[in-house]
């Protein structure tokens, strides 16, 4: 009996210090982000339980809403492009047939370990049609360019930001997982006079299928979070990026700006929970497809 139980704790010994830093680190922020968000904060009367009133005003605010519509028009445009030219990218340099693909490889991945700050700003200024490379080129040329900073393109500038970030990263996604595919599967299909289109779509697509959902997963939470670049670029584009033109901002901005913390952690616990509601509908309806097939 004595030396059963020893082996039970063996494995909570093991777990242990993970559990702790999970519990310190993840559990308890959530925690008292949900205790933040049933109380409200007044100038008169102090702070007060109001229960379930803060997720009741987060479902009629316009200007929350209005900032999960606009990254939701960026998940639907800017995800698919960036991951097709990830995965483009992933299949030339796979292909055999790129002269220099490590030299490839590198400079495709290069950009993800420029921090994202950095490379708000270096873009910032390049777009800057008074500053930057598009006012020189206006100059120089005489030309009057769409302005990148502009309500009508800046979602599109901010798009074209995270694509340069964080193309090498799911670049190197399906990367790794076209390595593992099979060598016999490719002599298989030489001997039955395969095509390289009919290797791409036969063998290589689906063997990237499970990447293809996790990189797609990745890129919903970080649609959802984004933040640094419209911050950034605030400063350089203040009438156009308001404080709510992204949820995170959003309550950034209540926060940090409003001194509203039990109303911006209850817009980050809806934000969360909306967020995962995505993701996990997208990973089950990939696992149904994968059980499918």
């Amino acid at each position: 009996m004595a030396q059963r139980q020893r082996r039970s704790w063996t494995g909570w010994a093991f777990i242990g210090p993970f559990m702790a830093v999970f519990t310190f680190v993840f559990v308890a922020p959530i925690a008292y982000a949900i205790y933040l968000s049933l109380f409200r904060t007044r100038l008169i009367g102090g702070t007060s339980f109001v229960g379930l009133d803060n997720y009741r005003t987060a479902f009629t605010d316009q200007q929350f809403w209005s900032s999960v519509g606009r990254v939701a028009v960026f998940l639907v445009v800017q995800v698919p492009i960036m991951l097709f030219l990830a995965l483009l990218v992933a299949l030339a340099i796979d292909s055999g047939r790129l002269y220099g693909k490590a030299f490839f490889r590198i400079t495709i991945f290069m950009p993800y370990a420029v921090p994202a700050v950095v490379a708000t700003l270096m873009w910032g200024f390049m777009y800057g049609s008074q500053f930057g490379l598009i006012g020189n080129v206006n100059d120089v040329l005489g030309l009057t360019l769409p302005d990148p900073l502009g309500p009508r393109w800046l979602l599109a500038s901010i798009g074209n930001i995270v694509t340069w970030e964080f193309l090498g990263y799911n670049m190197l996604i399906f990367y790794s997982a076209l390595r593992v595919v099979p060598k016999a599967l490719y002599e298989a299909a030489a001997l039955d006079g395969a095509g390289q289109l009919q290797v791409i779509r036969a063998i290589k697509l689906p063997a990237i299928r499970g990447a293809l959902l996790i990189a797609t997963i990745f890129s919903i939470i970080g649609t959802f979070q984004l933040f640094n670049e419209p911050s950034i670029l605030q400063k350089l584009a203040p009438n156009t990026i308001t404080t709510s033109y992204t949820p995170n901002l959003y309550a950034y901005s209540l926060s940090f700006a409003g001194q509203q913390y039990n109303y911006a952690a209850t817009v980050a616990i809806v934000m969360g929970v909306l967020t995962a509601a995505v993701a996990c509908t997208v990973q089950l309806r990939g696992t149904r497809e994968e059980r499918r097939r």
